[in-house]
């Protein structure tokens, strides 16, 4: 596949997370819990297959790359692992909405600069 195809899915892929989890952080911050999400699963499946995209975007477009496993993929890895992660604090307590408003955009814009920027290589 070209690459362009892989650059979409990994942004596709970053859209959905962000949509799943900015949904679940407004549940939270308009003092929404567990019981009343209506939009749970929906929300849990749109991250999930958000994130697998991503991780299929990024190693195919790193795969066309040909450069092996460069350091700063190792960072995007992290930031990867974390934003997967997001989801779980707001599903146990959606209070941690407010924060996690804050600290998913920001892991995303450092994972973008990282992308951009490969430092390291």
């Amino acid at each position: 596949m070209p690459t362009e195809v892989y650059k979409l899915l990994h942004l596709l892929g970053l859209i959905m997370s962000m949509v799943a989890v900015g949904g679940l952080a407004l549940h939270g911050i308009n003092g929404g819990d567990r019981d009343t999400n209506k939009a749970r699963g929906l929300a849990s499946s749109t991250h999930g297959i958000g994130m697998l995209l991503l991780l299929v975007g990024g190693f195919g477009m790193l795969a066309k790359m040909g450069g092996g496993f460069p350091p700063w993929v190792a960072i995007k890895l992290v930031i990867w692992l974390l934003l997967g992660a997001a989801i779980m604090p707001l599903m146990r307590k959606p209070e941690m909405g407010r924060l996690m408003w804050m600290a998913v955009p920001l892991l995303a814009i450092i994972a973008a600069t990282v992308g951009l920027y490969k430092p390291g290589a």
